[in-house]
């Protein structure tokens, strides 16, 4: 058990409590005013050490900055453009802020008021990612024992407002890709085949499989800072695409005349497609041309074409399972979750359905002829009624 003493200060007197650590180092802390406050101080501490709890204040003084710098050298397991994107966020609007303090001195009304001012003049998913990386950089000082606990749970983030995406019809596909001229290929590849940019860079002759009209997209290439840098895709694992017949004839002559190991896709001068030139020398003149012709047509960009490929899925008929994979999604319960609003149909046609099964399984209910959508209709038949076959 420790042991209090007082001392006298200027402004009167003060109690200093004494204790050890469980390494058996003399720890004290002044400025308590009654001795009770520090008797209790003291025995808050002993319950800590009891139970394994008690944090070394001296570890506390490490700054957020220094505890940023082991955060980010962890981050082995993410890609390199979202490691670019963290950094970008650290020193744009974490480190100015927090960069000084000692992590043991980060509050969690601190933490709300800083949210609540990133909330007045960035997007929300901004903030939710700033907060995030903070909130992360806290958490690796808990699992350090640095503080007792992380400061930024419960926080109180900006609602996210789902925007309307820009779908594309065949016509309005093939006009954006006329209207881009020779490179018009790219935007019906994209459009047809739901690959993300980096996705179809990385393309060789070697991934179109021609006789059997797949395309197998195993790597992707990112625009960091500049350079080109390789990785996996997004999720890690590599898929198969079917190639439809229009997608299957532009490859054939994006690949004429070239080696297995060469790129499906280059430049107009030969060198490595880059994102930012199309999306601006080509893509957006494009789009913008089309919107002063056409006031109705969609805001899109190149990665949105991958919104419309999943449209078009959908209205053909394709199931959640299908989508999931052709757009390499990791879960189907995450696709679901970004194109919620492209199964809105699903509703009324499952009503019409079952409708039409009650209709055929109770044909002695004559109010299933008048008011086939009345809620209090039986939607099934009498035992051993098969199932319809609408509902499979």
């Amino acid at each position: 058990m420790g042991s209090v003493s007082p001392y006298s200060t200027s402004s009167g007197k003060r109690y200093r409590a004494r204790y050890r650590t469980p390494d058996n180092r003399q720890v004290e802390k002044g400025g308590f005013r009654t001795k009770r406050e520090a008797e209790q101080y003291l025995a808050a501490i002993e319950v800590a050490k009891t139970q394994g709890d008690w944090i070394d204040p001296s570890r506390a003084r490490a700054t957020v900055k220094a505890c940023a710098v082991e955060w980010s050298a962890a981050q082995v397991h993410i890609k390199p453009t979202t490691r670019s994107g963290y950094q970008y966020t650290l020193n744009r609007h974490i480190l100015p802020k927090w960069g000084n303090w000692p992590v043991g001195s980060v509050t969690h009304g601190a933490v709300q008021q800083w949210v609540s001012r990133l909330s007045v003049d960035l997007q929300p998913s901004t903030v939710r990612q700033t907060y995030f990386v903070l909130s992360s950089i806290l958490e690796l000082a808990v699992r350090d024992r640095r503080i007792g606990r992380n400061p930024c749970q419960n926080v109180l983030l900006p609602r996210i407002e789902r925007r309307e995406r820009g779908y594309l019809n065949h016509r309005q596909i093939d006009a954006l890709a006329t209207e881009c001229g020779t490179d018009g290929d790219i935007v019906r590849f994209l459009a047809y085949t739901g690959l993300r940019w980096g996705e179809m860079v990385a393309l060789r002759v070697a991934d179109i499989d021609f006789a059997r009209s797949r395309i197998r997209v195993s790597a992707s290439v990112s625009e960091i800072s500049g350079d080109l840098v390789w990785s996996t895709p997004k999720s890690h694992h590599a898929r198969w695409v079917p190639a439809a017949e229009l997608v299957r004839r532009l490859l054939e002559e994006r690949c004429a005349g070239k080696r297995l190991d060469q790129p499906v896709f280059t430049s107009r001068t030969g060198g490595m497609l880059r994102a930012s030139n199309f999306r601006h020398r080509i893509f957006n003149p494009a789009v913008a041309r089309l919107q002063e012709r056409e006031p109705d047509f969609p805001r899109i960009t190149p990665h949105g074409l991958r919104h419309t490929t999943a449209s078009l899925i959908v209205a053909a008929g394709g199931s959640v399972k299908v989508l999931q994979r052709m757009l390499g999604h990791s879960s189907g319960a995450m696709t679901l979750d970004v194109y919620a609003d492209l199964f809105d149909d699903d509703l009324d046609s499952v009503a019409r359905a079952l409708d039409q099964h009650a209709q055929r399984n109770t044909p002695s209910n004559p109010s299933l002829t008048h008011r086939p959508t009345d809620p209090t209709v039986p939607l099934t038949g009498g035992a051993g009624s098969a199932p319809s076959a609408d509902l499979s």
